[in-house]
């Protein structure tokens, strides 16, 4: 098994709560999957799965409200198609029509340390395989490097990831006072992640053109956090759907 340290910061995040997602309102800490998708973004390939092991918050927990304009429709897929093989239908969304503004609480100005490790899930989209230290090669270049196929964010893309370093441990000195006179604190149930109904394989059996179902359920774990540090892989072994 091979394992990395990260640290991880930027102005604003958005982990957002699944049972208030009208207005949406961030998690007070990040969630699992946010950092797997994260993840996700500086190297992704089918055989390989992202655990997070370990979160350590070092600067205060410290909300904002802002207030966006959204769209509440959006372009379809088949009138896309259809308008590629020659039909005259319009496409476009308009703003104008269908603007809809609404408020969002986010976390501002944070730090995270990540402690995680990949697992081989079996699957592969390639006519032949890779090693697990081929694999641990390449994620500690593109860390060492800074480089992503897409641009990793908290939460949500509007929030980019300021800087991401590989670390060898945790230094604990710079965690916050605030967060150390916390002590003990019991984040109540949190979504851990999705558990997809095609278990991340093609449902039409093709890789060079994959159809997915989007057909999951939702799990839950409840952590702690204490002095700062969330035990991911200990409140994992029980988790909730």
């Amino acid at each position: 098994m091979y394992g990395f340290k990260i640290i991880v910061e930027g102005e604003r995040a958005l982990f957002t709560r699944p049972e208030l997602k009208v207005e949406r309102i961030s998690y007070d800490v990040p969630t699992p999957s946010a950092l797997e998708g994260m993840l996700k973004c500086i190297y992704w390939k089918p055989a390989v799965r992202y655990v997070i092991d370990k979160i350590v918050v070092y600067n205060p927990i410290k909300f904002m409200n802002v207030r966006r304009n959204e769209v509440k429709e959006k372009v379809l897929y088949s009138a896309v198609k259809a308008n590629m093989r020659g039909a005259e239908n319009d496409v476009s969304v308009y703003t104008d029509e269908c603007r809809s503004q609404r408020a969002s609480m986010l976390l501002a100005n944070v730090k995270y340390g990540v402690e995680f490790h990949f697992e081989l899930t079996g699957l592969r989209s390639e006519n032949e395989d890779m090693p697990d230290d081929k694999h641990a090669c390449i994620i500690r270049r593109r860390l060492e490097k800074g480089q992503c196929f897409r641009t990793p964010c908290l939460g949500c893309s509007e929030f980019p990831v300021k800087s991401i370093r590989l670390a060898e441990s945790f230094d604990e000195e710079p965690i916050s006072n605030e967060i150390l006179e916390m002590g003990d604190v019991d984040l109540g149930y949190m979504l851990y992640g999705l558990k997809f109904e095609d278990g991340g394989k093609p449902i039409n059996g093709d890789w060079d053109n994959p159809k997915f179902s989007d057909r999951a359920e939702a799990v839950y774990y409840r952590p702690h956090m204490i002095d700062g540090v969330i035990d991911v892989r200990k409140y994992a072994e029980v988790l909730k759907c």
